[in-house]
């Protein structure tokens, strides 16, 4: 198992740099970069913010200079007319005086180190924007993740075991539903209805705790951490739970079905010994082996309109709002180090089906 594994922590090694070559390949040759985007809001037509622009060294003559244009064309949108020094040094500040490749090398040389560099509009570097923002985003992906196993798991074995029951049939019309509407429109309609919308008013509309949250007792916090944190875990839940019920369902049947579960019958066991000390074990393998890139996917994915909707300031938000504001140093940064925790997390799933069932050897596999 050693083996194995230094094979697949040396196998993330190309992985994360093709990852990481492809995105910024794209991004960087995408329009509308942060260059454009401090034109466009020097000259009135965007809504980029320039403070790091203006707090440059020669930022105070910046937009005096805006003013003394040639009327020669340029590469950048909407800058025809400026100053063609002012755009140069745009594009020093920002790093675009250099070729792809070196802005490439120089990133992942700094990216090594974890040095993720600073934000380009917050004027706050990468790291601490992004431990600022973790803590939502951790709470609504590991609660969502645990109640979705634990909704989904019970209910799917007991649609297999009650396979074509009323039980299946009700459970399976609630398992099309919540799969077919997305989470955040149960969000909408849970604010409509328990966060002082038309009917009750039960639960706070914005944020992971109260602006007392500090001066509260330590069960208070809790309570007040479970009041806030509740209406959303509940929305991202109901849109979750549907893939992985009928996951467990259909890995259930498939295994009843086996020659096994007949032999382990016909020797005397009762249905529970069957089925949870022969089939369990085998049918939820992919399941519970899935747990840790499930959790990825909910963390990093799943929670950006459910942030905006309940007012949540999280890694969702943040993702968007740099892609939106062409923050290059925060979307490559996020990039790069949530791609590594999902490529581990990867490699945790896979020794997940050792512990789940000790047969399975990858050592004496190829990866």
């Amino acid at each position: 198992m050693t083996a194995y594994i230094i094979r697949r922590l040396l196998l993330i090694i190309p992985t994360l740099l093709a990852i990481m070559v492809i995105n910024f390949l794209i991004i960087q040759t995408a329009p509308g970069g942060p260059v454009e985007q401090v034109i466009a809001e020097l000259t009135g037509e965007g809504s980029a913010i320039t403070e790091r622009v203006t707090r440059s060294g020669t930022g105070e003559t910046l937009q005096a200079r805006t003013a003394v244009g040639t009327g020669g064309a340029s590469k950048y949108r909407g800058a025809q007319g400026l100053d063609p020094e002012f755009i140069k040094e745009l594009e020093r500040q920002f790093g675009f005086d250099k070729p792809l490749h070196e802005r490439f090398l120089q990133m992942m040389g700094n990216y090594i180190v974890f040095d993720f560099g600073e934000s380009y509009f917050r004027n706050r570097s990468v790291i601490d924007l992004v431990l600022d923002k973790m803590p939502v985003s951790i709470s609504l992906g590991l609660w969502t993740t645990l109640l979705v196993y634990l909704i989904s798991i019970p209910l799917g074995i007991a649609k297999a075991v009650r396979d074509g029951s009323r039980l299946d049939v009700w459970s399976s019309v609630v398992v099309v539903i919540g799969n077919a509407i997305p989470a955040f429109l149960f969000a909408v309609l849970l604010l409509v209805v328990f966060a002082g919308g038309s009917y009750l008013d039960w639960f706070p509309l914005r944020g992971l705790t109260s602006e007392n949250w500090e001066e509260l007792s330590w069960p208070a916090r809790i309570l007040d951490y479970f009041w806030h944190i509740t209406l959303p875990v509940i929305a991202m839940v109901i849109g979750g739970f549907a893939t992985l019920t009928m996951l467990t369902k259909n890995s259930f049947l498939d295994q009843i079905g086996q020659q096994y579960v007949m032999t382990a019958r016909s020797k005397g066991l009762t249905e529970r010994q069957v089925l949870y000390g022969h089939v369990f074990r085998n049918s939820m393998l992919i399941v519970i082996a899935g747990f840790p890139s499930a959790f990825v996917g909910i963390l990093f994915t799943g929670t950006v309109f459910i942030e905006i909707i309940f007012s949540l300031d999280g890694l969702g938000l943040l993702g968007f709002e740099a892609a939106f504001n062409r923050d290059y140093p925060l979307m490559f940064g996020t990039l790069y180090f949530f791609s590594m925790v999902g490529l581990l997390l990867n490699l945790v799933g896979d020794l997940m089906y050792t512990i789940v069932d000790p047969r399975i050897d990858f050592e004496s596999r190829e990866v």
